[in-house]
């Protein structure tokens, strides 16, 4: 405190006595994302028409490149990113000027890497994230920092919101990450920095952002087994159902298309005969004659070896109930004589 009191007293003696015009104070570079500015304080005591004159050196040049500015700042953003600069600035009024106070600058090693833009979304139970940037103006144009950087990469931190202290770390080399393996149903923060591992480099945090996991994805061993013992019943079910109905529906079509029963083996016979087909279908002329014969039908005794007596009353009964049925039956002329039929007697 003391040598800052003497230093002040001192340039104001200076100022005084010889009007010489002291040096800016707190010289310093701010320089974030190659956006390089040089600042600096006024001095303590100064005249009112003080202004500031701001140049670089370098080992191939030498210019000013803020001559007699009033502000207090001078951008020098258009420097090469490559290369080590001696950066300095002086105080002048009137006729006077100042010392020169001189820093040393390299815009690669020295500007501050900004904070990336982040987006977060939660999908099955996982964050994925998105980051880009950040980006640097260079000669009028946008370009993405890393560009400028051999190396290059982001690391995301994050923790349950619930629990600060504990914090997670992941890097990556691409612009996205999926963070896997979180509890469900949980709101987790994070941040992300970019980061130059080959000139030991880390970039400004983002801002904080929260999100929280949905279910993780993962089916429960007890939902499995319960689909797989439903799906077997039904398959029990359904499979012996639907061979039974076809079956049914089968047999249905079947009985209907393809009969069981069938005609008689002589039935099939004269049915085949050309002859009797043809006689049956042959057209009638109304003129044809047409001769009837007479059948006798004649019942034949029933003997019974039990009752001599009834069994002779029965045949007298059987012979006085004999019957004649005359049928109509075409025939041709070459037809035989009548016919004679036995029918067994029925009791």
């Amino acid at each position: 405190m003391a040598r800052c009191f003497q230093a002040l007293a001192t340039s104001c003696l200076l100022w005084a006595v010889f009007g010489i015009v002291p040096e800016p104070k707190n010289v310093r570079m701010n320089s974030v994302n190659l956006k390089s500015i040089l600042q600096w304080d006024s001095p303590t005591f100064h005249k009112e028409n003080i202004t500031y004159t701001a140049g670089y050196m370098s080992s191939f040049s030498e210019s000013n490149t803020c001559v007699s500015i009033v502000n207090t700042k001078c951008d020098f953003s258009f420097l090469p990113v490559i290369g080590s600069y001696t950066l300095r600035v002086r105080a002048e009024s009137s006729n006077e000027k100042s010392d020169w106070v001189n820093i040393i600058f390299k815009p690669i090693y020295d500007t501050i890497i900004g904070s990336p833009e982040v987006k977060v979304k939660s999908e099955s139970g996982s964050l994925h994230i998105d980051f880009m940037g950040p980006d640097a103006v260079y000669e009028a144009k946008n370009w993405s920092l890393k560009h400028f950087y051999g190396s290059w990469s982001y690391r995301v931190l994050y923790w349950k919101k619930s629990n600060r202290k504990e914090v997670l770390t992941t890097d990556t080399k691409y612009n996205s990450e999926i963070l896997s393996g979180l509890d469900p149903w949980t709101i987790y923060c994070l941040q992300v920095q970019a980061i130059s591992p080959e000139l030991n480099k880390t970039g400004e945090l983002s801002e904080e952002v929260c999100d929280k996991t949905t279910h993780n994805g993962r089916t429960p061993v007890w939902i499995i087994v319960t689909v797989l013992l439903v799906s077997m019943l039904v398959v029990l079910v359904t499979v012996p159902a639907c061979f039974f109905t076809f079956l049914y529906i089968y047999r249905q079509a079947r009985y209907v298309f393809y009969p069981s029963y069938s005609l008689p083996q002589h039935l099939k016979e004269f049915l085949n005969k050309p002859s009797c087909s043809s006689q049956f279908l042959s057209p009638h002329s109304p003129e044809e004659d047409h001769t009837y014969e007479k059948l006798t039908v004649i019942s034949e005794k029933s003997e019974n070896s039990s009752d001599e007596s009834s069994n002779t009353k029965k045949q007298l009964q059987n012979q006085d109930s004999k019957e004649e049925i005359f049928i109509a039956e075409k025939v041709s002329a070459s037809d035989k004589g009548p016919s004679t039929v036995f029918i067994p007697d029925s009791s």
